[in-house]
């Protein structure tokens, strides 16, 4: 009789279909991420500025993460932002983080030069993303006319590269802007001496195919210009539609060399793509390089911006969210106890969830409700050192069948010392 448990080989345990006939190419080249936490983060008005040593411990945490860069926010917005900005980047200095400093700014001399000032004072390079309006629906708003936004592209660019500092260009609601438009703006961004254009989906509005659409129509610009060997392209994502996560997997299959992403997807109005779920499923698609991310930080990363800014994990929320690997279903939890029975930790892991959570310093956890078996009795008292005779197990079962939500450990404790 043929087994179905794979049992011998945990690798024949899963029949992936995500990679059976993949509809995109492969990524041809290591992803790299730009950490907005602490910028586009910070601008939702549900948050709370966090303090210099909480910043400077999340910065700490990117670094193990190997996420490449650090927007370390906007100069320009006052001298408490300039304060920050120059401890946070002599930190990276004086530390020698492996992680590139970034601060963002206006096509304006009054955004840029805070950052030109910054960089000669710490004595160290800080790429500089200036940022621009570019859809049909800002110019309506704004009355602005192509032949300005070329003219700033163009001051702005330049007053960086003559500084001698990386420039990247910035299109904000690129997703919703006209080819024409984006056309003029790279050409002029390029010509200046732009080294890096970043696609912004700044209102979520991007689906997948439209992910696709763009990223092409940037790479087929700098094909005609020659410059695709040294003009990077970037991918800044929102979650107005759900999608931000998914744009960013998405952008990055499709050639883009960098995306943006943030703690807990905190930002602007619904958030950004999340950067600890950006993290988590290029590390299940096998997409990371060996020895450059450590990966155990991940869930301290997350509860540090939790706790830094002041947003509470959802309970279901993916890999860090108090119930994601928490269950109280009988069947669900009668076969994570089987599987641990065996000694199979890895099993016990998959039976019921897509991530490894011992690889995150997680653990499976049974708990006990109305929809609970025997099983999740038994469970819970062994891990807490009770016996589990019949007479505890159906008083207790029987105690949760009558109540409408899940016990606490309290509850629970009462009942079975009764």
């Amino acid at each position: 009789m043929t087994s179905l448990a794979g049992r011998a080989d945990p690798a024949t345990r899963i029949y992936d279909w995500n990679e059976k006939d993949r509809r995109g190419p492969v990524l041809r080249k290591r992803p790299q991420l730009l950490d907005e936490t602490l910028r586009d983060g910070l601008q939702s008005p549900a948050v709370r500025d966090p303090g210099l040593d909480d910043k400077l411990a999340l910065i700490r945490l990117m670094s193990r993460l190997g996420i490449d860069a650090v927007d370390l926010g906007l100069p320009g917005a006052g001298p408490r932002a300039r304060a920050d900005c120059e401890r946070l980047l002599r930190a990276i200095v004086d530390e020698r983080l492996p992680i590139a400093p970034n601060c963002a700014a206006r096509t304006v001399l009054a955004d840029i030069t805070p950052i030109l000032e910054l960089s000669q004072r710490v004595g160290t390079a800080v790429e500089v993303s200036t940022f621009i309006g570019s859809s049909p629906l800002r110019a309506a708003a704004e009355g602005w006319e192509l032949e300005r936004l070329v003219r700033h592209t163009r001051e702005a660019v330049g007053a960086v590269v003559t500084a001698g500092l990386p420039a990247t260009f910035v299109t904000e609601d690129t997703t919703r802007s006209h080819p024409a438009v984006l056309d003029v703006l790279f050409r002029a961004a390029v010509d200046a001496g732009a080294t890096r254009l970043v696609l912004c989906d700044t209102c979520g509005h991007a689906t997948p195919d439209g992910v696709r659409n763009l990223v092409a129509f940037t790479r087929g610009v700098l094909r005609a210009l020659d410059v695709e060997d040294r003009v990077a392209i970037d991918w800044h994502g929102h979650n107005d539609r759900g999608h931000a996560l998914t744009g960013a997997l998405f952008a990055l299959e499709w050639g883009v060399d960098r995306v943006h992403a943030c703690g807990l997807g905190i930002g602007e109005r619904t958030g950004n793509a999340p950067m600890e779920l950006v993290l988590l499923n290029l590390h299940l698609l096998g997409l990371l390089p060996p020895g450059r991310h450590d990966l155990s930080c991940l869930v301290a990363y997350v509860e540090a911006v939790s706790a830094a800014t002041g947003v509470a994990v959802p309970p279901a929320y993916p890999l860090v969210g108090r119930d994601a690997f928490r269950t109280a279903t009988g069947v669900h939890a009668a076969a994570v106890a089987k599987a641990e029975a065996l000694g199979d930790v890895d099993l016990a892991d998959r039976v019921y969830s897509s991530v490894p959570a011992h690889a995150f310093g997680r653990a499976q956890e049974i708990a006990v409700g109305h929809q609970s078996g025997r099983a999740n009795v038994v469970w819970w008292l062994r891990r807490h050192g009770y016996e589990a005779d019949d007479a505890r197990v159906t008083r207790m079962l029987e105690h949760a069948k009558g109540l409408d939500r899940v016990l606490d450990d309290e509850e629970l404790h009462a009942l079975a010392r009764a």
